[in-house]
């Protein structure tokens, strides 16, 4: 989370780096780089939120069933259900990605 906080006023700050000069009126980054890249830091992001959710709901029914091994059926079904529909959320950022 550290390293978060350090990364945000680096990004503001390179900000200034890629806009548009006065005297040239000429632009380091067109218009459509900046959208490509906010596009993939778009999947970035879908895909750690992804894998964190997927990892903590992993941990937590691996941590049921061993506390409860007579429940791993109860327990199993649900989990690969809900990791399932996380996985569909990155896909759909990814599909939403490249149609835009």
């Amino acid at each position: 989370m550290k390293r978060l906080a350090y990364l945000l006023p680096l990004l503001l700050v390179t900000s200034n780096v890629f806009a548009e000069d006065a005297a040239t009126g000429s632009s380091n980054m067109t218009e459509k780089a900046v959208k490509y890249f906010a596009y993939f830091f778009a999947v970035a992001i879908a895909a750690f939120g992804g894998t964190k959710a997927q990892a903590a709901a992993a941990s937590v029914a691996l941590e049921g069933i061993a506390r409860n091994p007579s429940a791993a059926d109860k327990i199993q079904t649900p989990m690969i259900l809900a990791l399932a529909l996380i996985e569909s959320l990155v896909i759909f950022t990814l599909i939403s990605v490249f149609l835009v």
